[in-house]
């Protein structure tokens, strides 16, 4: 059935006709391309017609197949991603299916899901924004930041965050040593200006933020800052996006304030942790703090993700299971939940482990 759309090419190029002038597989290849391009999509470009293998035919060839054909062939063509209606299809931009992944697989983080929709939301729908966008994740380890960043590009890009117009920096992994910086520098700028010369819209990812060293993020700086162009090269319409552990004992003290004077959870607003977490990046050790990227207050949003209770790693357990295809009971989720630290440990409030460590922890509890 794969082949069924191919066989309008396959016997084009056994009839030998007189148009089909090759000379290697890779003419042929490049006709093909080029035609199908050109002709049936109407995509901007002009052939080569003093090239004999480059020639393109005339329309009258495609007259000849049924249109079934040629709409099966529409539709494996477009499916390797050469066509739709936005014009790259390596972009989603899917903000429907954000909300919704936001709401229904992030649990106990109504910060992280209302601030990071809103921000990305309001960047799309605004081609003239004035900068790129920049968010900065804060929290303990396990509490959802790589998981809100795998969500986001799961619904900006077709391939998640194996798009090529997504690119993931680990800084203790991408840029170990302190003594090549310089080094460092000149390999991220060309990193990041070669991916927003091929991608209208892009992804920037920087985990472990807070060992960056200052000169490799003041490099990029010019980057994230409100300029048109940078040596000609707009980079308006791109996401940077920033995970760290700095503030995550202030978003915990803010939270069990909160449990201690009786308060809901979900009554902790922005305005709680926002300007606490601004301070504590500004103060801490390390390049992400001392970086021109804090003093020129070119972060967008500081986006704080609150340690999780008990209820939250039940939720995370079931939605491990059931990626595995699984339905457990609750005695199951209560065992697996039990199996993580707490603080207060004799009240299980806050989980020490977040839910990253749940998929392991569940083998043991399969038969």
């Amino acid at each position: 059935m794969f082949f069924y759309p191919l066989l309008p090419i396959f016997w084009a190029v056994s009839a030998k006709a007189d148009f089909f002038q090759f000379d290697s597989i890779s003419n042929v290849s490049t006709y093909y391309f080029n035609y199908i391009y050109c002709n049936i999509w109407e995509g901007e470009c002009q052939p080569n017609q003093d090239d004999s293998t480059q020639q393109v035919p005339t329309r009258d060839l495609w007259a000849a197949f049924p249109q079934d054909y040629i709409s099966l062939l529409s539709q494996w063509y477009c499916s390797l991603g050469q066509c739709c209606e936005s014009g790259d299809c390596r972009i989603t931009n899917n903000i429907t299916g954000l909300a919704s992944d936001l709401q229904l697989k992030l649990h106990g983080q109504h910060l992280a899901q209302s601030v990071v929709l809103k921000a990305v939301q309001g960047f799309i729908s605004n081609p003239e924004s004035n900068k790129p966008l920049t968010l900065s994740f804060h929290g303990c380890s396990g509490t959802g930041k790589n998981f809100v960043t795998r969500i986001v590009a799961d619904n900006l890009y077709r391939d998640g965050v194996k798009s090529e117009c997504v690119r993931l920096f680990i800084a203790p992994f991408h840029f170990p040593h302190a003594r090549l910086v310089d080094t460092y520098k000149g390999q991220l700028r060309e990193a990041i200006r070669d991916m927003v010369l091929r991608c209208p819209q892009t992804l920037f990812i920087f985990d472990e933020a807070e060992k960056l060293h200052p000169g490799l993020i003041d490099a990029i700086k010019p980057y994230m800052d409100h300029y048109d162009n940078v040596d000609g090269v707009s980079y308006r319409r791109a996401v940077f996006l920033f995970l760290s552990n700095i503030g995550g004992t202030t978003v915990n003290d803010v939270a069990l304030d909160f449990w201690h004077s009786g308060q809901n959870r979900e009554d902790i607003g922005m305005e709680d942790l926002e300007h606490r977490l601004r301070a504590e990046a500004m103060d801490s050790q390390g390049g992400f703090a001392q970086s021109e990227l804090m003093s020129g207050h070119l972060i967008d949003f500081f986006v704080p993700f609150l340690p999780l209770e008990y209820r939250h790693v039940k939720l995370c357990a079931r939605d491990a299971y059931a990626a595995r295809g699984l339905e457990p009971d609750e005695g199951t989720l209560d065992e697996v939940a039990k199996a993580m630290l707490y603080i207060p440990k004799e009240e299980r409030l806050f989980s020490a482990q977040g839910c990253k460590s749940i998929p392991q922890r569940i083998n043991f509890f399969l038969p």
